[in-house]
């Protein structure tokens, strides 16, 4: 890849491989100096690619992320498991301080949201626009509600 390449991935915010660095780093270290000055930097290359990944967040391995970090906010109590592709959008939030466990190979489909104390088994697929507050077995498929006619023509009551 060209240095010209490489400067619009980053521009576009796909220059994600500095930033995962940084957070198995974070991770790792036993210095709370170090934990600190990474999280600094961490926030900051978050923010500046539009998502956000807690302080204490569990990632197994690094995710694939389609659409890189664009509105992807994980909460600092989650846990996702090895091999997630999650697209953007998603937001893995807690609910009284718990969060989700995600298993390993799961797909989180564009705006979904998995919020409060819930697993998802490995190998789930959760569809575009799909909530879940309740947890889901291994090999299962979540799809967002279908949709609904609210109001029938041009008449506003």
């Amino acid at each position: 890849m060209s240095l010209r390449e490489k400067l619009w991935d980053y521009s576009c915010g796909n220059g994600l491989g500095l930033f995962w660095r940084m957070f198995l780093l974070r991770q790792r270290t036993k210095s709370r100096l170090g934990a600190r000055i990474l999280s600094f930097l961490i926030n900051c290359s978050a923010r500046r690619h539009g998502g956000y990944v807690g302080v204490g967040a569990q990632i197994a391995s690094v995710p694939s992320l389609p659409h890189g970090l664009h509105g992807i906010y994980i909460s600092r109590f989650a846990s996702v498991g090895p091999n997630c592709r999650i697209y953007q959008n998603v937001t893995i939030g807690e609910v009284d301080g718990k969060a989700p466990k995600i298993g390993g190979g799961c797909l989180i489909g564009a705006g979904a949201c998995l919020v409060g104390d819930i697993t998802i088994g490995e190998n789930v697929k959760i569809g575009a626009g799909a909530v879940v507050a309740s947890s889901i077995p291994a090999g299962s498929t979540v799809v967002a509600q279908a949709p609904r006619v609210l109001v029938k023509g041009g008449a506003h009551g």
